[in-house]
């Protein structure tokens, strides 16, 4: 996906902070679109339906936690990726941004390359070949990447968020090994440090819900989904 056909809704009630990260984003080749605050932020994502949301947390009206619950509620939104921009102690930030449904989260101040070094690393899993592709059928396999639904048979199975982005990943490309790294990069981004069996565990719940043959591992490599 190119740039120029990206779109990236900038959330803050802080004009300074709007005017100085929506240039350097717009200078990068996105699309911009700002919201000074939550209520606002809801409103245009659903309008704009933008490929990644740079979210603000303390803002008036609605809070960035509260905006990005609300998001994670509307199914065409589902697979919109949401940074937290804040100044808040990390702590509270994470726990609460990641428990909302966020992807990672951004400290300010921050300088301008580090800035686009990060959405970057974000939107490296809009490729074309998987962002065109909201329906994947594989044998009685079938993946609805904006309804967030799972149907294997007629049976309709109920997957959290990284799981459902994990089988997402595997199932693009039957056959393909995806190594660990990879991973760890496409679903939980490759500023979110998370505990070396993540993957294991997530695949272990995988082969429970899915089936156990439908993934196989590659010893000191990764995983690959097998039709």
């Amino acid at each position: 996906m190119n740039k120029k056909d990206i779109k990236i809704l900038l959330v803050d009630d802080e004009p300074d902070i709007l005017e100085i990260v929506g240039y350097n984003l717009s200078a990068e080749g996105y699309q911009v679109v700002t919201a000074e605050n939550g209520v606002q932020a809801i409103k245009k994502a659903k309008k704009e339906k933008p490929q990644l949301i740079i979210l603000d947390v303390m803002m008036p009206e609605m809070d960035g936690i509260e905006a990005c619950e609300a998001i994670r509620k509307v199914p065409e939104l589902s697979s919109t990726i949401i940074t937290f921009l804040t100044a808040r102690g990390e702590d509270y930030s994470q726990v609460a941004g990641f428990d909302a449904g966020a992807d990672d989260y951004i400290t300010k101040p921050i300088k301008p390359k580090v800035l686009i070094s990060k959405v970057k690393a974000l939107l490296r899993r809009l490729k074309p070949d998987e962002a065109n592709k909201s329906i994947l059928k594989i044998g009685k396999l079938t993946i609805n990447r904006d309804e967030y639904k799972v149907i294997l048979g007629t049976d309709e199975i109920i997957l959290p968020r990284k799981e459902f982005e994990l089988l997402s990943l595997l199932a693009s490309k039957p056959g393909k090994v995806f190594k660990r790294e990879d991973i760890l990069d496409r679903v939980w981004g490759n500023e979110v440090v998370v505990g070396g069996r993540t993957i294991d565990v997530h695949i272990r719940k995988l082969r429970e819900k899915i089936g156990d043959d439908s993934f196989k591992t590659v010893k000191g490599v990764g995983y690959k989904f097998v039709e």
